[in-house]
């Protein structure tokens, strides 16, 4: 699964996201997803294959790695994962919305193998900072 593509969307009155219907067949019409904080004061949304695999990816790092142990500790506890309505919206819980300062207009990103969930001028700020960017950090991420 790639999922890509940058949405703009908005919550409504009960801090509904509507996925869109792309996006949808993307994650193969889940019945949920899970929800977590992420970097950059975004929030980072999985599919539960996406997820199982990730925890497989951490899996590799030795029980012994302290920096990987405190990501699982902060990643894993902050899951919720939340259900799909029939009109394909999911209900982010509150202290998830304090956590990105999400109001009322997001972006949704497709990031491979997850979406991202932005406040809209937040991420019109990392745009204008790292767009510019773009050939230098193409260039190392290349050269790992």
């Amino acid at each position: 699964m790639l999922l890509t593509g940058t949405f703009s969307r908005t919550l409504d009155d009960k801090k509904r996201l509507g996925l869109p219907k792309r996006v949808r067949e993307q994650l193969e019409n889940p019945e949920s997803v899970s929800v977590t904080p992420g970097p950059d004061q975004s929030l980072w949304l999985y599919s539960q294959p996406a997820l199982q695999r990730l925890a497989e990816k951490l899996d590799q790092s030795p029980a012994t790695d302290a920096e990987a142990r405190v990501f699982r500790r902060l990643f894993f506890s902050q899951i919720d994962t939340v259900d799909l309505d029939t009109n394909g919206r999911i209900l982010i819980p509150d202290r998830l919305l304090d956590f990105a300062g999400l109001k009322h207009e997001v972006v949704l990103i497709g990031v491979q193998d997850h979406l991202e969930l932005w406040d809209a001028e937040r991420w019109k700020q990392y745009m204008a900072q790292n767009a510019p960017r773009f050939d230098a950090v193409a260039e190392g991420a290349f050269q790992k």
